[in-house]
């Protein structure tokens, strides 16, 4: 048998592949994925629930060629670490706090924000903190329009009316495995969901299933009735500012149908609107699709 090679030189390393790292923040050990050129304009990923910079790891290598992606793992998320609840928040404003630490940290002063899930209200409480810095705006799922929230809001809701034994239960039961699993697959065709992989939940769950995380997780849900109050400010800050944005949405999302999504047109009328077929988590459904009019915007966008 003859060996065969085709170079006697090494090939290249990937050079859109994302790096895994790690960093202190505030005294915090936080996880985060990086890809793309150091000098190029950013991006920021804030995550949503039940999940962590994971769900960013096939659109960063997408972006890398133009565009520096920066995923963290909030603290009590992911492969970041849990601090003492005397220490951190652990509510909307705290994880907006830590985005602004962390962004010092990196030393990135300027940067467009993906809004997703949670990291619509976390992200849009960073941009009202520092309205100079944000560049652009993709907000893909993500509420902040109380006349528009869907159905699946329900047992938010009843537990913000009261607040018993009974009605906690059910936010309880949400905090698990199937409950992780029902929010990545429970909305979406049968053939859509195959498309989204187990490991979001598998992988996920038992990085959450510990006290301090499984309570955080509980508190954040129960704090969405005081983020409600928020709502107006949000709006607020884009219709003050008309940042550039791109909607992209899907709108098969029992939290969040099409209504969530044209709401933004009332604050900000020039923002383009994108539709598709998908629910909620259009990353790992809707990928090829997505990313050409994510390229197209921020092409647009961060070279004003």
């Amino acid at each position: 048998m003859t060996e065969r090679s085709s170079s006697t030189s090494p090939l290249p390393a990937d050079a859109h592949a994302v790096s895994h790292r790690f960093i202190d923040v505030d005294g915090t050990q936080i996880f985060y994925r990086e890809a793309g050129p150091r000098d190029a304009p950013v991006l920021l990923l804030p995550h949503g629930y039940p999940c962590s910079s994971f769900q960013y790891r096939r659109l960063m290598p997408a972006l890398a060629d133009k565009w520096r992606l920066v995923a963290p793992d909030y603290p009590g998320f992911g492969l970041s670490d849990t601090p003492p609840a005397n220490a951190f928040g652990f509510d909307f404003d705290a994880y907006a706090g830590f985005l602004e630490a962390f962004c010092n940290k990196l030393e990135i002063g300027r940067y467009g924000l993906y809004l997703h899930d949670y990291g619509s209200q976390i992200g849009l409480r960073l941009a009202i903190r520092h309205p100079e810095r944000v560049t652009a705006l993709i907000i893909q799922n993500g509420d902040i329009y109380e006349d528009t929230l869907g159905p699946k809001y329900k047992a938010i809701q009843e537990f913000w009316r009261d607040p018993s034994a009974k009605n906690r239960a059910v936010l309880e039961e949400a905090v698990s495995e199937e409950g992780f699993r029902a929010e990545f697959v429970g909305e979406v065709s049968e053939a859509q969901a195959a498309q989204i992989p187990p490991d979001l939940w598998k992988l996920h769950w038992p990085l959450m299933n510990t006290p301090p995380r499984r309570k955080l997780s509980l508190n954040l849900m129960e704090g969405l009735k005081q983020n409600l109050e928020w709502f107006p400010r949000y709006q607020a800050y884009l219709r003050e500012h008309q940042p550039s944005a791109l909607i992209v949405w899907g709108p098969n999302d029992g939290y969040m149908p099409e209504a969530s999504a044209r709401a933004y047109l009332r604050d900000i009328p020039k923002a383009e609107l994108v539709l598709t077929d998908g629910g909620h988590w259009l990353l790992e459904t809707h990928l090829e699709q997505v990313v050409p009019v994510i390229r197209r915007f921020l092409s647009a966008a961060l070279s004003r």
